[in-house]
């Protein structure tokens, strides 16, 4: 089996920021990349407030978290995954970027590394056929926030390899997380269950059934769900929820999958959710 010591992240966004916290957490030489140096500052700065936090609240020492930091290094160079033995990517969810990122690591990596997606829906085989170690590849898809939930879904591919499989499960118990084995299709467990829910939630707003305040609140004093159905929308990026429900109707070919239109002029409008300052709730 593949000891995993050295681990680079691909994209300091919220989610790659929040992979490279917690594999440093883990004990692991962590590299956190982005092609803007800027991003990759801004991603180092979030995990240290939430260390800071995290210190604040007596979850860890001072020192503890001076020696997380230190297990961290910043690269704008895509070479640097040449120490890695495992690749984690949580670039744009786009099946071209993905892939063009799969075939550039496969030629700088060495044959041992496993190269892992943070995708939340497209398809880990496709992607392991965009390189020449396709047993090495596999999903690890973290959830948000990802210091503080404890499920990885791990999406075994076609060709993915019990070896492979087993690395990155023991990786994710050293992280203190609980991975669960799903099957390659198209979002996975989570997603095909949780963003049709959302959808849904967008047409009840889109054809006038109540307005964004009260859906959520049924959903969270109705049914005990922590976070209502849009505002859980707008801290995943409304962009992202249209394209993995895109990813869902275009890989199952059910029409029950097609996206709302009021979530598409969401989108259109550039009111991603709370990184862009609005979505079904305003945060300027």
């Amino acid at each position: 089996m593949t000891t995993i010591q050295n681990v680079m992240v691909i994209g300091a966004g919220q989610m790659g920021s929040g992979i490279a916290h917690v594999a440093a957490e883990a004990g692991m030489r962590t590299t956190l990349y982005d092609l803007n140096t800027k991003a990759a500052q801004q991603g180092l700065a979030t995990i240290k407030r939430n260390l800071a936090r995290s210190v604040e609240k007596g979850r860890q020492s001072a020192e503890q978290a001076a020696q997380l930091l230190e297990r961290i290094t910043l690269s704008d160079d895509i070479n640097d995954a040449q120490a890695a033995d495992l690749v984690i990517e949580a670039v744009v969810e786009r099946m071209d970027v993905k892939a063009e990122l799969f075939r550039q690591l496969d030629t700088i990596c060495p044959p041992h590394t496993i190269l892992a997606s943070n995708t939340s829906s497209l398809p880990i085989t496709e992607l392991a056929a965009e390189t020449e170690r396709p047993e090495k590849v596999i999903g690890m898809h973290f959830m948000n926030p990802v210091p503080v939930m404890r499920l990885v879904e791990v999406i075994r591919g076609l060709r993915t390899s019990d070896e492979t499989v087993e690395a990155v499960e023991q990786l994710a118990l050293q992280m203190n997380k609980t991975a669960v084995e799903v099957n390659d299709f198209p979002g996975f467990v989570s997603n095909r269950v949780l963003m049709p829910m959302i959808n849904e939630a967008v047409y009840c707003v889109h054809e006038g059934v109540a307005t964004a305040e009260a859906i959520d609140q049924v959903m969270t004093l109705g049914m005990n769900h922590p976070m209502g159905p849009l505002a859980l929308a707008d801290l995943i990026g409304l962009d992202t929820c249209l394209y993995i429900m895109e990813t869902l109707h275009h890989g199952l070919g059910d029409s029950k999958y097609r996206p709302c239109p009021l979530l598409r002029n969401y989108v259109k409008a550039g009111w991603l959710g709370r990184k862009a300052g609005r979505g079904f709730y305003s945060y300027e």
